[in-house]
């Protein structure tokens, strides 16, 4: 059923005071001229791989510009609009009441968020954000299948697996499995409430209805699929709401000094900023179990002085990618609601968490596109470059299979793979995973000697570039082929190298301090090549020049 609205209606927060005719002259000007760049920005700059983030950084800052002083209009559920609003405009999110979820189920979720806040499973993430180091004001963890990351921000992070059917996975704390198993209930729970959804919503725009649900309490009637829909549409939801991973996020608002301000609308503090989550398969849905730890239960609907949305209440934020005409949506979260963002709307509308004063857990299920995340994948990679092996010697030195271009490129590629997107990373976050598990420590053993076994792999390919016999032409086709790639690697170190060593890296607790790992001092005997390539790289840029007529 429709939840009612209740408060006069008009957008909340679009001015503070009653603006002057000079003021509302200037504000229509601005949204007109402002039109052209909301164009700009639909054309060019919805979500996709066409649109370059420096470009979105551009728009969002001419955005800041052009709006000034005055404020983007939103609505809460205080105003008349909301709900239409909502229904034309953000179809595809619909929340789910804490009511119309099973108690049982809500008491289990909550202990196992206290669990896992008791043994300190929660961390917050050292992310890299255009070239600088930031520390998240939310703390995380990834619980999900066995060998999965999810990436986001430049950061990889890997799954405390969860107890699925066949899982060997051992934990640091009898209540931390215990918490693990309850997340993988809860995710259940979700993936049926998900297609539910999907259904509800593909029924209604078959049968072109308007008005869909958005607000479901515990007595809402629910819609099967019925006979219209074949078996391959039921298939493509239960893809789209095929959950792997879930990430958990935890806030103490009290605890953080300072929370940046809303900046588009005036929602006030933001515990996460406007975005897109990252690195999902396309078009397939986010389910979110919200859990405010204790505070105010209402709104202060009859608050005179209160306008906009209550900042005591923990709220979520949605607004069209670059949209200035459609007013944005705050809507409360309290404890227990689940909301589900469908098909495309993580694409095609942002969305932001707006902080309440209690501490707020969240439980965040995601399909992760994971077809370059998981640890199978890798090990296959490591698995392809070392195929080029004939034969390794007692001390470790090796003879290659093939000597074309494309296959030294490709090992060389791999190499760069395995230590910058899974050892590093890996390492970068100390030694925090220990805290839940050590599942993934016979995997980054095992990934650490295949990556060894790679520099043993550059090093035999050093030795025929620089070995007399070779001919000029074969040599520079197989230095044209290593050398960005080598370069890369030597410029990805200095990166990772600076980045443990930072200032706020060493502010870190020591099971979190970065670890800056592959590393070894020079003239190490067990290792074939230095951890600094300078030389080497300048050695081989000399012998591509010495060709060249």
């Amino acid at each position: 059923m429709y939840a009612t609205s209740s408060g006069e209606g008009c957008y909340i927060g679009s001015m503070k005071r009653t603006p002057t005719a000079e003021e509302r002259e200037r504000e229509a000007k601005g949204l007109t001229q402002f039109s052209h760049l909301r164009k700009w920005g639909n054309d060019n700059l919805r979500p996709s791989e066409k649109a370059s983030k420096h470009s979105a950084q551009y728009l969002k800052l001419r955005l800041l510009e052009e709006l000034e002083d005055t404020w983007l209009p939103y609505l809460t559920p205080k105003d008349d609009e909301f709900y239409q609003q909502w229904q034309l405009k953000y179809p595809k999110l619909i929340l789910r009441e804490a009511a119309s979820v099973p108690e049982e189920l809500h008491k289990e979720v909550q202990e196992a968020f206290l669990t896992l806040h008791k043994h300190g499973c929660l961390f917050r993430d050292l992310v890299r954000i255009q070239g600088k180091d930031l520390l998240t004001p939310v703390s995380r963890i990834l619980i999900g299948n066995p060998g999965c990351t999810y990436k986001y921000l430049n950061t990889r992070l890997f799954t405390v697996p969860w107890p699925v059917k066949g899982s060997d996975a051992k934990y640091h704390e009898a209540e931390v499995a215990a918490a693990c198993q309850t997340f993988l209930k809860l995710n259940d729970y979700l993936q049926v409430e998900t297609i539910q959804a999907l259904e509800e919503l593909a029924a209604k725009e078959k049968a072109n209805i308007d008005a869909v649900p958005v607000c479901i309490g515990p007595d809402f009637p629910r819609v099967g699929m019925g006979s219209s829909f074949d078996g391959q549409d039921e298939i493509d939801m239960k893809n789209r709401a095929a959950y792997n991973v879930t990430l958990l996020n935890f806030m103490d608002p009290a605890k953080m000094p300072y929370l940046k301000e809303e900046p588009y609308f005036g929602m006030g503090k933001m515990a996460v900023s406007w975005h897109h989550d990252e690195n999902l398969v396309d078009r397939s849905a986010v389910a979110v179990y919200s859990y405010s730890c204790e505070g105010p239960d209402e709104e202060s609907e009859d608050d005179p002085q209160l306008e906009g949305r209550d900042p005591d209440i923990w709220h979520v934020g949605f607004k069209i990618s670059w949209d200035i005409e459609t007013p944005g949506l705050a809507i409360p979260l309290h404890q227990g609601d689940c909301y589900f963002m469908l098909d495309d709307l993580n694409a095609t509308h942002q969305h932001c968490v707006l902080a309440g004063l209690p501490p707020r857990f969240s439980s965040t299920h995601r399909v992760a596109e994971c077809s370059t995340g998981t640890l199978d994948y890798i090990l296959q990679r490591c698995q392809s470059a070392l195929q080029n092996i004939r034969d390794e010697a007692d001390y470790g030195e090796v003879s290659l299979k093939s000597l074309e271009p494309v296959v030294l490129k490709h090992g060389e590629e791999i190499h760069n793979e395995v230590e910058f997107e899974w050892l590093r990373q890996f390492w970068f976050q100390g030694n925090r995973y220990k805290r839940c598990t050590d599942w993934w420590c016979q995997p980054m053993t095992q990934l650490e000697e295949l990556w060894k076994k790679m520099e043993g792999l550059t090093n035999a390919v050093l030795r025929e570039v620089r070995r007399e016999g070779t001919p000029v032409e074969q040599r520079n086709e197989i230095l044209t082929a290593i050398l960005t790639t080598l370069t890369a690697r030597q410029n990805l170190r200095r990166e990772w190298h600076a980045r443990c060593q930072s200032r706020i890296a060493r502010t870190l607790p020591a099971d979190q301090k970065p670890e800056c790992r592959p590393y070894w001092e020079k003239d190490d005997p067990s290792m074939p090549l230095p951890f600094d390539l300078t030389d080497i790289i300048s050695e081989l840029r000399s012998l591509l020049l010495e060709a060249k007529p």
